[in-house]
């Protein structure tokens, strides 16, 4: 009986379950050759069970169920702490067909690497199968994919973070399309081998095949490397599904905001990290009579509606956030949201059992244990918690989450953000006069490095569309792909915006407060899509009417928003000769729409 023959027979599948899932299960099974195959269920006694093994083998320690109910702490190999954008590949047919911006693989030499390291590279453990739904169960702008895996951690939080388990499997038919995703942690056990609390392998390759929508992932068991759903198939996969099918798969939040009116609006807005993604999803407004409330914080899918207009689904089901920088003073929503039932990652534990991190309280405690397991004080010149230490929590313990959050059909979107990190340039918001413009927009996104280890100082770092690293194709096709879906949409498309709540004066100081005060940028956004605020036009696109942007209370002098809009022609030519440049690098793949743009702003500014 082989390898795979006596697995199934001692771990069967589920009843109905899709004879090809099974079929590719036992596939998997004979490389991989682990002691025991689990068909999981997504149930909450099979999470627990996971948990208190976990915590049995060390990988976890529960905090104290006094201060954090239901919550745990892991603490990961520290060469596995983060994505490993280095060693993430798109195995497309052709280098051109991934573009300048992905590390390309030939398919066939990929498949010959892998093959070699997955072979009985799950000996001595258990292969977990996880059928999971990404999108609410039954939607049609959902998707389904299955991952194999031999980490409970990575189960415990693909639970968390996708619709896992008995109900997503039995809606995958024969007509149904799945991605198929593999990953191991790379270290079988021998027999009778102690293992590690955090089981991994110096070798590490996370590998996309987006012609076969296939995932296959060794080495890592940490956040976008080993949670298969999130950025490989939610983004790099999804964006070549959705570039075949017509729709779009975005590194964007959406919320939704009620204003004084009573007017409901849906945004998405995409940000690269460290630009305030996460305290607008889950931003109090601080102006009277606004609302926002949280739809999703990372992954928006847009696709047009039965009515003709751009609707977006969160396609996942939980919130993998970064813990460092997030308290009650920058994101109290986010603090409110983890109360419990919350999987830490890489942070500190306290004297008495709960969890810390720098930002969390504007005092260190006297003591903790670091992210290492060693102890920390404030004296002794190391972070106590890693920089990309996480928290993974359900969405639907957002105390901001809308009502809407998991509408089938998704909610319209009536705006579109665009922000980076800019000292200079560019200015506090800026509406785009139309779909092409804002397209230039998402494409032309960056950031300027502020610190000399980032690079020359003032460099640009750019991110277009915020999806650099997540973009499974030419990141020039994915422009062209975004006007055709403008194209598609006709007068229905929404309006795009661009922020920057970082622009700085010329004494070094932020000009605009921030956080939560950025509701009043929302807020005229919003009212421009209502038509109930005036716009001027400039070289660059249309900013504010003098007074149209509520700043009554706020210690922002009339000086200082000059300077927040203020436009220097010499230096916005300057940056269209970066643009040029950067633009270059894509062998002529730029649509002629968005060259059309650079010019445009090139005429203007002269």
């Amino acid at each position: 009986m082989s390898i795979a023959a006596a697995v199934r027979e001692q771990s069967p599948a589920p009843a109905g379950a899709n004879e090809a899932i099974v079929a590719w299960v036992d596939e998997i099974a004979a490389i991989t050759s682990p002691d025991e195959v689990v068909w999981c269920d997504g149930s909450q006694s099979e999470w627990d069970a996971l948990a208190q093994s976990m915590v049995e083998s060390g990988t976890l320690t529960q905090l104290n169920p006094e201060h954090r109910p239901h919550s745990f702490l892991a603490r990961s190999d520290p060469s596995d702490v983060a994505r490993v954008e280095a060693r993430t590949f798109i195995c497309s047919e052709t280098p051109e067909e991934a573009g300048p911006t992905n590390n390309w693989r030939d398919p066939a030499e990929m498949r010959s690497t892998l093959d070699g390291l997955f072979q009985g590279c799950m000996t001595g453990r258990t292969m977990y199968v996880m059928p999971f739904s990404m999108g609410p169960l039954g939607s049609p702008l959902s998707k389904f994919g299955v991952q194999i895996t031999d980490s409970p951690y990575v189960v415990i939080s693909m639970a968390v973070m996708t619709r896992m388990g008995s109900a997503a499997l039995e809606l995958i038919g024969d007509d149904t399309e799945w991605v198929r995703a593999i990953h191991s942690v790379g270290s079988p056990l021998k027999p009778g081998q102690v293992d590690v609390a955090w089981p991994c392998n110096e070798t590490k390759y996370i590998s996309h095949f987006p012609d076969t929508r296939e995932i296959w992932s060794f080495g890592s068991a940490y956040g976008g490397n080993a949670l298969l759903a999130k950025k490989s198939f939610a983004l790099r996969i999804a964006s070549v599904i959705a570039r075949d099918e017509g729709w779009l798969a975005e590194h964007m939040l959406i919320i939704k905001v009620t204003n004084p009116r009573g007017r409901v609006f849906h945004l998405a807005a995409a940000f690269p990290s460290a630009c305030g993604k996460t305290n607008l999803a889950m931003m109090k407004a601080t102006i009277p009579g606004w609302k926002i409330e949280t739809i999703g914080d990372d992954i928006a899918w847009l696709g047009k509606g039965a009515d003709g207009r751009l609707r977006a689904i969160n396609p996942e089901a939980g919130f993998f956030g970064v813990a460092p920088g997030t308290g009650f003073g920058t994101n109290a929503t986010a603090m409110e949201t983890i109360w419990g039932n919350t999987v830490f990652t890489n942070v500190a534990l306290t004297d008495t059992g709960d969890v810390w991190w720098e930002g969390m309280t504007d005092t260190p405690p006297e003591h903790v244990i670091d992210w290492q397991g060693n102890d920390w004080t404030p004296e002794s010149g190391r972070l106590a918690a890693h920089p990309n230490a996480r928290f993974t929590v359900a969405a639907r313990q957002c105390p901001s989450i809308s009502d809407d959050w998991e509408d089938p059909e998704g909610v319209v979107i009536d705006a579109i953000i665009f922000g980076g990190r800019r000292a200079t340039n560019v200015p506090l918001v800026l509406e785009a006069r139309d779909w092409e413009h804002g397209v230039y927009l998402g494409a032309t996104i960056s950031s300027e490095r502020t610190a000399a280890a980032e690079g020359t100082l003032g460099e640009l770092r750019r991110d277009p569309f915020a999806m650099l690293p997540f973009c499974g194709y030419n990141m020039a096709d994915h422009w062209a792909h975004w006007l055709s879906v403008g194209a598609d949409l006709g007068d229905s498309v929404p309006r795009i915006f661009q922020v920057n709540w970082f622009r700085k004066g010329t004494d070094g100081r932020f000009l605009w407060p921030g956080f939560g005060e950025n509701s009043r940028v929302i807020a005229w956004i919003l009212d421009r899509v209502d038509g109930a605020v005036a716009a001027t036009d400039s070289a660059i696109g249309l900013l504010p009417a003098k007074g149209a942007l509520n700043i009554d209370g706020l210690d922002v002098t009339d000086a200082d928003m000059d300077e927040l809009f203020a436009i220097d022609k010499a230096l916005w030519l300057t940056e269209t000769d970066s643009t040029e440049t950067f633009f270059d690098t894509f062998d002529g793949r730029v649509p002629a729409g968005v060259t059309k743009q650079l010019e445009t702003l090139r005429k203007n500014l002269s």
